[in-house]
């Protein structure tokens, strides 16, 4: 078994608010073993961008400690931390205003190579654009191109080269095909997959989609308002479901299948306030199997068979 390349302990993101404080991340604790993929699904709001960005220092924790490969980055000084980036980069969302209009592809991809003076020569760095690019798929004939000019695949292609220019070892992928058209999202999961497979990748994949994470994902961990409430292998979780999240989660899939809506199990009730939240469990209000012992604080991630944790009172 490989070992853990990422380890997050405890970590914690509060944001000041005029009611209180908004506790975006609370206290989750994740593995991510070297040439693996952990998905990070949830609703809208649940934690799972900031989480990827505290990972990465874009953010800084308000608590807890960030692992990577052996060593706590949060101790790490401004020069120290540049190094790091080369060593852990983020594919972002929005395939259009995560690219600079300013600046065409050949110059986009080159950034990060200049910014940290990864390479001596103009020449040096205009091959290593022209190779990430047959890396990603993208022809030659767009190096001189602005992203305005080309389609969301393409457009997503760059960023992917982007993230691969320093050659990193783990990269957080935050909702990547989200934002594209189904056919263009298998394209670039598969292309995700194979540079994984060539190159030895460590993934965070952050999405709300079940079936995009159910493809690409060695592990699932399942957030809700900024808590772990499940976390297992893939094919563990889609077949034994134990959170009423998780299963609300996999009940809310669309099925193509005009019969098969009656077994939906959609979730109901709004989303609670992350703003001073009550102690115990949070999906409770939310939740088909609530007990008054779900109000009682000391809730926690517990390992409930070999290698599934969950937190919930009714299964631990």
């Amino acid at each position: 078994m490989s070992a853990p390349l990422l380890e997050t302990k405890g970590l914690k993101k509060y944001f000041d608010t005029s009611l209180g404080p908004l506790h975006a991340v609370d206290d989750v604790s994740l593995a991510i073993n070297a040439g693996e993929t952990l998905g990070v699904v949830g609703e809208s709001g649940c934690g799972k961008s900031t989480l990827g960005r505290l990972i990465l220092r874009l953010l800084e924790p308000t608590a807890g400690e960030v692992v990577f490969d052996g060593q706590n980055i949060l101790s790490y000084d401004r020069r120290k931390m540049k190094e790091m980036r080369k060593q852990m980069q983020i594919i972002f969302q929005d395939p259009f205003s995560s690219l600079n209009p300013r600046m065409t592809v050949s110059e986009i991809i080159a950034e990060p190579i200049k910014v940290t003076s990864a390479l001596p020569t103009q020449d040096a760095i205009l091959e290593r654009v022209f190779e990430l690019m047959g890396i990603v798929g993208l022809a030659e004939r767009f190096v001189n191109t602005y992203p305005h000019e080309l389609d969301g695949g393409r457009r997503q292609r760059i960023g992917v080269a982007r993230a691969l220019a320093l050659n990193p070892r783990f990269i957080v992928c935050d909702e990547p095909v989200s934002a594209l058209d189904v056919s263009i999202q298998a394209q670039i999961l598969n292309l995700m997959m194979d540079l994984q497979e060539e190159m030895g990748l460590t993934y965070m994949f952050i999405t709300h989609d079940l079936s995009v994470v159910k493809h690409i994902s060695n592990n699932i961990a399942v957030m809700y308002l900024g808590q772990c409430v499940e976390l297992a292998k893939t094919d563990e979780l889609f077949e034994n479901p134990v959170h009423p999240y998780t299963q609300g989660l996999l009940g809310a899939i669309p099925v193509p299948s005009l019969s098969a809506r009656k077994h939906f199990n959609i979730m109901k009730g709004e989303v609670t306030s992350p703003i001073n939240p009550h102690p115990g469990c949070r999906f409770a209000q939310r939740c088909p199997e609530a007990t008054p012992r779900c109000a009682e604080p000391g809730l926690e991630l517990k390992e409930i068979s070999p290698g599934h944790f969950v937190s919930c009172y009714s299964h631990i």
